[in-house]
């Protein structure tokens, strides 16, 4: 028997409807968006389910993500899903929190909420930007970047092999941009966001997090997670104060999600089940596995209801 990670997408898996079919069969998924909507005060079935363009606005989408996610895990939960380890990509490392049992769900509503307004409102709209970058690995893009004099840019997330994403003031992005066009990327694509996320920008953003923190509950996890800001473990014994400052961090720092997915291969996981709308994490994961010579993996995606059987099938492997 190996042993099993589940992981959670972030920002940018959202789409209309995700956790619809969940709400409808499950009183457990049922449950958790009502009480998302009690603390918050939005309409999340409308938010959702509806069409909506608010649905892509970050102040909205995080908390979106967050509670279809933990709607998801919670009838995962039910139908007995378990877990050794955890991780979550960006916005979904409070899912992972949450799932190792580091936050109360009520308390990480709250968190979500305030850490998506925050990100939203850190810098003017048009002063920054975001960029996908592929065919290149991440150490290479990061001496471009350096070299090419291209200030307050930076690798936002270390996605997997040939794949990482640029961000920052924007003039100097198209500038980091051209570079690394020059250098050999197969592609090098602008990406429609609102902001510079994971940048030295959003410094305010992460601060304003932090004052939050301050007064949020935080326990010691009972399984271990994978920090984005680090890439290494946080386990049952590290402490409160230094879980808060990695997620206080995080908002401003590198996602080091391919860094992460290596060390869990390495430390003999060898199942990974993405719980929430998409594929892009278990996508990631194949990558890395491949570039490492492992193909002993198993990957599981729960987006579904009807995926909850393939729970089963973790159980007889």
């Amino acid at each position: 028997m190996g042993k099993t990670v589940v992981m959670f997408p972030g920002q940018g898996a959202q789409v209309r409807g995700m956790g619809e079919d969940f709400y409808n069969a499950s009183a457990k998924s049922r449950q958790c968006f009502k009480k998302a909507q009690e603390i918050t005060g939005i309409d999340l079935k409308h938010l959702i389910f509806d069409e909506n363009e608010e649905l892509n606005k970050t102040e909205y989408t995080q908390i979106a993500l967050y509670v279809t996610e933990m709607a998801m895990l919670a009838e995962a939960a039910e139908n007995n899903f378990t877990y050794d380890c955890a991780i979550g990509l960006s916005l979904g490392e409070y899912s992972a929190l949450t799932a190792c049992g580091g936050i109360e769900y009520e308390d990480g509503v709250r968190l979500v909420r305030n850490r998506g307004i925050y990100m939203e409102n850190a810098v003017p709209a048009g002063n920054g930007t975001m960029a996908a970058v592929l065919g290149l690995a991440g150490d290479l893009v990061e001496r471009v970047i350096s070299e090419c004099g291209a200030e307050n840019v930076c690798v936002a997330n270390f996605n997997c092999p040939g794949q990482v994403v640029i961000s920052g003031e924007k003039q100097n992005v198209l500038k980091a941009m051209d570079k690394l066009k020059q250098e050999g990327a197969r592609r090098v694509i602008e990406l429609n966001v609102s902001g510079p996320f994971h940048s030295p920008m959003l410094k305010k953003a992460g601060e304003q997090l932090s004052d939050d923190l301050k007064n949020t509950k935080i326990k010691n996890v009972k399984l271990p997670y994978f920090a984005n800001y680090t890439a290494e473990a946080v386990g049952i014994n590290t402490g409160a104060d230094e879980i808060k400052e990695l997620l206080a961090k995080q908002v401003y720092s590198s996602v080091k999600f391919e860094q992460s997915i290596r060390k869990i291969i390495e430390n003999g996981y060898d199942t990974f089940v993405e719980i929430g709308p998409g594929k892009t994490l278990t996508g990631f994961v194949k990558k890395a596995a491949k570039d490492m010579g492992t193909d002993d993996i198993k990957l599981i995606n729960i987006e579904k209801i009807s995926d909850i059987e393939k729970i089963a099938d973790i159980k007889n492997q």
